[in-house]
């Protein structure tokens, strides 16, 4: 019997990404690709196309959408299904892992005409009770890496077939992909390719081959559109496909699927492809698992060895970044108001909009990292956000009753302690007492933009390579240089290896020297006096009709000796500024400090003459990326013309104000990078306290929108 060989590519690109970026992929890599099948009418292709990525192809290469349906009418294609947005299914409630499945399955077969059998896994990511949730939507099967047969202890001769699984008695057909074809396919020769498919026909019997993977690696990656294309490689190994032919049967999942009997039952465990396990994984647990594979992998046990080591789960990424579990913990906020909604039929319409626009805040992207961007990119994030605030306007729009301001105290982060949620019409800001009293999200909701959704400087198990390249380990780095298999697309990347010691959020509490300076603050090289940066505070919520606010208070230290400090959160029922009040007690007369509070600005991009500081006489004092030591003003601000915001801090006394940018370094596909995150803006005063020990100030935050978002 012929080895049966199924050829399958998984096109992607997330929600929010940059339309540019869209367009050279299309250009790059899924044109030429369609370029190429269509001269091998003997090689079938099962093919899945995110929703995000089919949406932005629909509406701008209608051509390449009708390509695929006549592919699919000849039967040389085969369209997988799946989540609308990409979303991992882990972090999904399950009515939504079956309303997107079953609305994009929907979409496919009304676009392609064509029955959707069987589904892609972003990411590959699966959980054993998946099996019941896809069943339910229709899905009759999927495709998992061979990594997560292994890991259920099967040998690898039993996975060049399907297997049958089972939850709550529902069952899912699982298909295998081959990981060596995954590192065959495009990385080394044809030949190599080709001959490890002879391989296996010869050693076993009817067996079926599914390399399936990424589409980006056949052209939209870098340099790839050369190796795959000009250099001929896809070329080259298509030809020795069909060179082949009378010992290889090329054929589709389904095809495959109706041909060949089950290899058994099988039951898998949670697990994602091999590289996620270790993405998974705290930082240096991470490192220590490179060590201990690199020291196996020339043993020659390693190939058993192998199959008993993994990495962490997927739903770790919420425990290892603090803003990937608040990203999910507002996802779900959103998913449970709408779940819970009942409403008259005629405004379904503007419900069915909200649901979308959950569904693609969900897309999985933004709430992981590995070697690609994910989580580091701000643009990906603002997207979450951008599509869970646009959800929660049409919601208010549609719900009774919406009083015009509201404080809520809920666990909202999902952490067994109450958050506080002010709330107006274009206002919503979160406030966590026991985290130093800090605001963790700010939403400006006319333009759907969370002005807090940054992300902190942290150690990461790469930055190693970057470490040794500075220290001489490797040959001086040059812009794109690649080391370790990884391009550095700037220099320098060491000194900016700076970690922060908390997470950077705003009304954020320093107690600092009088010699502290904005060298120390950029630099972390300065001593925090108080304990207030991330201590509980006590917290009084109170509301009326007109005006909503928290009052926060903490009996603390600073330098050893107490103090208390009161900061008042005010939201009113109109406008769209924030208002905001402290009051130090207790301050000792023989102690000079400097007060600082810290703000976030995120979203507000750097490097643009449409994005600047200003204060007082100063309309335009720099771009943000700029350093600022500013003395005694009384507004400072920034302002985003592209985005259609200015935003101002007032104060009720002359101030000082630093402001520097919050940069972190990181991988993608790319290579090493740095990425502006946000903005730090510090007012500081030097206190002194008045007969009875108390200092005070009021600062006002206002939100202007200079231009509406769609």
């Amino acid at each position: 019997m012929p080895l049966r060989f199924v050829f399958g590519v998984h096109n992607h690109q997330p929600v929010g990404n940059f339309d540019s970026v869209f367009e050279q992929a299309y250009r790059d890599g899924y044109t030429p690709f369609l370029d190429l099948i269509e001269h091998y009418p003997e090689v079938p292709i099962t093919l899945h196309v995110s929703g995000c990525l089919l949406e932005w192809l629909q509406a701008h290469r209608p051509e390449y959408v009708e390509r695929l349906r006549h592919l699919v009418r000849q039967g040389r294609m085969e369209i997988l299904g799946g989540g609308f947005y990409e979303p991992i299914l882990s972090m999904l409630p399950r009515w939504d892992r079956h309303g997107q499945i079953a609305s994009y399955t929907e979409h496919l077969q009304r676009l392609f005409d064509c029955r959707i059998r069987g589904m892609w896994l972003a990411e590959r990511v699966w959980e054993p009770d998946f099996v019941a949730d896809l069943a339910e939507a229709g899905i009759e099967y999927t495709l998992l890496d061979d990594f997560h047969f292994r890991q259920a202890g099967l040998d690898e001769e039993q996975l060049f077939g399907w297997f049958l699984t089972e939850d709550e008695g529902r069952l899912l057909k699982v298909w295998p992909i081959s990981e060596p074809m995954r590192y065959l396919v495009p990385w080394k020769s044809p030949e190599e390719a080709v001959g490890y498919l002879r391989e296996v026909a010869h050693r076993y019997r009817d067996p079926v081959v599914v390399c399936a993977d990424d589409g980006e690696k056949f052209g939209a990656w870098p340099e790839t559109h050369k190796h795959c294309y000009t250099d001929g490689w896809l070329w080259r190994f298509f030809d020795l496909l069909r060179a082949n032919r009378d010992w290889i049967r090329f054929c589709t999942l389904s095809q495959a699927l109706d041909e060949t009997a089950s290899q058994g039952v099988v039951y898998l465990p949670d697990c994602s492809y091999r590289e996620m396990t270790e993405w998974a994984l705290p930082a240096h647990r991470q490192r220590l698992y490179t060590e201990l594979v690199q020291s196996l992998e020339h043993d020659p046990r390693w190939p058993r060895l192998r199959s008993f080591l993994r990495g962490g789960m997927w739903r770790n990424f919420r425990a290892k970044y603090p803003e990937v579990r608040e990203m999910y913990c507002r996802m779900l906020e959103t998913s449970s108001r709408l779940h819970s909604l009942s409403l008259p039929a005629q405004r379904q319409a503007e419900v069915a909009s909200a649901r979308q626009d959950l569904y693609r805040a969900q897309c999985n992207c933004p709430y992981w990292h590995g070697a690609f961007g994910g989580l580091y990119l701000p643009h990906l994030r603002n997207a979450v956000y951008h599509h869970l605030i646009k959800a929660e306007n049409a919601l208010e729009r549609v719900s009774p009753d919406t009083p015009p301001v509201d404080a809520v105290t809920s666990d909202f982060n999902l952490d067994t302690q109450p958050e506080i949620k002010l709330q107006n019409a274009h206002l919503a800001v979160y406030v966590a007492p026991h985290r130093g009293g800090m605001i963790y999200e700010l939403d400006v909701r006319p333009i759907h933009h969370n002005l807090l959704a940054t992300l902190s400087r942290r150690y990461e198990a790469y930055h190693d390579t970057i470490a040794k390249v500075a220290q001489g380990a490797y040959a001086e780095s040059v812009v794109s240089k690649v080391v370790e298999g990884v391009r550095f697309k700037q220099t320098g990347l060491e000194k900016a290896l700076i970690y922060d010691r908390y997470q950077r959020k705003s009304l954020q509490d320093h107690f600092l020297s009088p010699s502290t300076d904005l060298a120390a603050m950029t630099s972390l090289h300065y001593e925090e006096l108080g304990d207030f940066v991330t201590g509980p505070f006590d917290h009084e919520v109170q509301s009326s009709e007109e005006r909503v606010q928290v009052t926060l208070r903490r009996r603390g230290q600073v330098a050893g000796r107490p103090l208390t400090l009161t900061k008042i959160v005010s939201l009113k029922g109109s406008g769209e500024s924030l208002g905001i009040r402290y009051v130090l007690e207790d301050l000792p007369r023989d102690l000079r400090l400097r007060f600082a509070v810290e703000f976030q600005f995120a979203g507000m991009a750097a490097g643009q003459e449409d994005r600047y500081f200003h204060y007082d006489d100063r309309p335009r004092a720099g771009q943000l990326q700029t350093l600022q030591d500013v003395p005694s003003v009384r507004c400072f601000g920034l302002t985003d013309e592209w985005l259609g915001l200015d935003a101002t801090l007032r104060f009720s006394r002359p101030t000082s104000v630093w402001a520097f940018p919050i940069q972190t370094v990181s991988q993608s596909e790319g290579g090493f990078e740095m990425v502006h995150q946000s903005t730090t803006v510090m007012p500081h005063w030097l206190i002194e306290a008045d007969a009875s020990g108390r200092w005070e100030a009021g600062l006002e935050l206002t939100l202007g929108v200079i231009r509406r978002s769609t």
